[in-house]
């Protein structure tokens, strides 16, 4: 499976108990997933998904808080050979909506009216924090999605509107989230590219098994990382040094060969025959070498006299 959809199973297993959180779940997934059959006698509420994890929530959760029992069909999906679609489905009578009441679908005056295709969630039921990550789980088990961390970083959830992305965005900031929106192909999609942020998000939805598994693939990514900058900074250093010490020999060959390395004065002299003696040699050994001793910065001093020298002798 992806890593979306073990997280999407991982969250399938929280076991929401309280009442009011498994009304704000359900109704999140209801606000992206709901379609709703009005007739003069019944609503017939219904969910339709691939996602074999999201149809089983589904399910228990509107069995537990109606104490409904709601009827799961299977179809085949013919659309570019997909899988399977689960439909879920349950009807409410028109005289007694008391799913919908608790949902807070209905009017005022409790009648049950036509319910718009991009309604929102009602704040009645977001106001506990409880409440909100269970919306968050319920939306992002709907229509979410995350990217395998080996890969990269990108969560995002495939809004209906401008309004459920606002609503969206809203509850996740409570909890300190940052999400952006793209459009994409005529839909809004929220989204969060930074890992730290997507690792607060799936600790806010309470998938702390796969909060886990991407932050030691962050730790591992950032280790591999800092190991390479290291790396490449001592290879920077080692090309470095060689192109200096390659530079200083060809300095003294050519001195040599047009004027003689005995003309040079004796410290110069002591420098340029070590040099061509230990080319490898780093300028702190060199400096060891000499009699008496000389520092790095000294030995440093005379390579350039070298090549100054050098340098007046091409003229």
């Amino acid at each position: 499976m992806s890593f979306s959809a073990d997280v999407k199973e991982e969250l399938a297993r929280n076991n929401v108990k309280a009442r009011h959180c498994q009304l704000a779940e359900i109704a999140g997934i209801l606000c992206y997933l709901g379609k709703f059959e009005k007739t003069k006698n019944y609503v017939e509420i219904r969910v339709e998904t691939e996602n074999v994890f999201l149809a089983k929530t589904y399910y228990e959760l509107v069995k537990r808080a109606f104490h409904k029992q709601p009827v799961i069909s299977i179809k085949r999906n013919n659309y570019l050979n997909r899988n399977r679609v689960y439909v879920i489905k349950y009807r409410e009578s028109v005289k007694k909506p008391f799913s919908l009441q608790a949902l807070k679908l209905v009017g005022g005056d409790g009648s049950v009216k036509e319910i718009p295709e991009d309604f929102l969630v009602s704040d009645m039921l977001l106001q506990k924090s409880c409440c909100k990550r269970a919306y968050l789980r319920g939306v992002f088990m709907a229509t979410g999605s995350i990217t395998d961390p080996e890969k990269g970083y990108h969560f995002e959830v495939v809004c209906g509107s401008e309004k459920r992305a606002e609503q969206f965005i809203g509850q996740m900031a409570f909890f300190g989230i940052e999400a952006k929106t793209i459009s994409r192909k005529g839909h809004l999609v929220v989204y969060i590219k930074e890992g730290a942020q997507i690792v607060d998000a799936l600790n806010v939805m309470e998938a702390h098994k796969a909060l886990m598994e991407l932050e030691n693939v962050r730790i591992l990514k950032e280790v591999r990382n800092s190991v390479n900058r290291k790396v490449n900074c001592e290879t920077a250093n080692i090309n470095k040094t060689v192109n200096a010490a390659v530079k200083q020999i060809e300095d003294i060959e050519y001195i040599k060969e047009h004027m003689g390395l005995d003309e040079l004065n004796p410290n110069l002299y002591q420098v340029a025959t070590l040099r061509l003696q230990y080319p490898e040699a780093p300028l702190k050994e060199l400096g060891e070498m000499l009699n008496p001793p000389v520092g790095k910065s000294g030995v440093n001093h005379r390579l350039r006299k070298l090549s100054d020298i050098a340098s007046d002798l091409r003229g």
